[in-house]
């Protein structure tokens, strides 16, 4: 098993679904609030790219709110299609959650990326043979929000338990990293929750996952 980071993100439990579109819903306040400020290499991010995870489990779905500052233009889709997935998504402004369900395996684990447009992408990946292995055709089902102001954005992302052929308990621990990759060209930023320490920006690090807790 690889080692991982001491990390640690609480995810309490709600009662009751969110529509993945209700920003406003009070259960979004009693969520722990990640604030993540560093890029990829570890060094601090200018403040206006900051920005913030919630995360709530429910007994159908995972839920995961990002509140991102946004002083710069957007780099988007001009024509965004979100009733499918959309490739290569990572290239334009985006917020990515890795999720591995099996802390024994976290070579094993599930991408899903969210666009300030709405647009999204889902792939489960295995790292066990040294070589990155991507399912496009994996299917999460996943739902996806995004509510763009002056200089915030809102996105969230619904993903039912069925995507991980698993469904946690209280007191589990998954694994997993999450990140932003904002602007373009040489000023073009890579955040991370759990910095990977590469040379080169790089996410697909699971030995520097953090630890998911489900707690009631």
């Amino acid at each position: 098993m690889s080692s991982h980071s001491n990390a640690h993100i609480t995810i309490k439990n709600i009662k009751k679904e969110l529509e993945v579109a209700g920003i406003d819903d009070v259960a979004w306040k009693t969520a722990e609030r990640i604030s993540i400020d560093r890029y990829w290499s570890g060094s601090v991010a200018p403040r206006e790219r900051h920005f913030e995870a919630r995360l709530l489990w429910s007994a159908l779905a995972l839920y995961v709110r990002f509140e991102a500052r946004q002083a710069e233009p957007l780099v988007i889709s001009g024509e965004p299609d979100v009733t499918k997935k959309t490739m290569n998504l990572w290239d334009r402004d985006v917020c990515e959650i890795f999720v591995a369900p099996d802390p024994a395996e976290p070579q094993n684990y599930y991408e899903f990326e969210v666009a300030p447009t709405g647009e999204w992408l889902d792939v489960a990946l295995d790292l066990t043979s040294g070589n990155r292995i991507s399912d496009w055709k994996y299917a999460s089902r996943m739902e996806t929000f995004s509510q763009v102001e002056s200089f915030t954005i809102t996105m969230v992302i619904k993903v039912p338990w069925d995507a991980f052929s698993k469904k946690p308990r209280v007191g589990d621990v998954w694994l997993g990293n999450i990140f932003r990759c904002i602007g373009s060209g040489q000023g073009r930023g890579y955040l991370a929750w759990q910095p990977t320490l590469t040379s080169e920006p790089a996410f697909h690090i699971p030995e520097k996952f953090g630890e998911f807790r489900f707690t009631d």
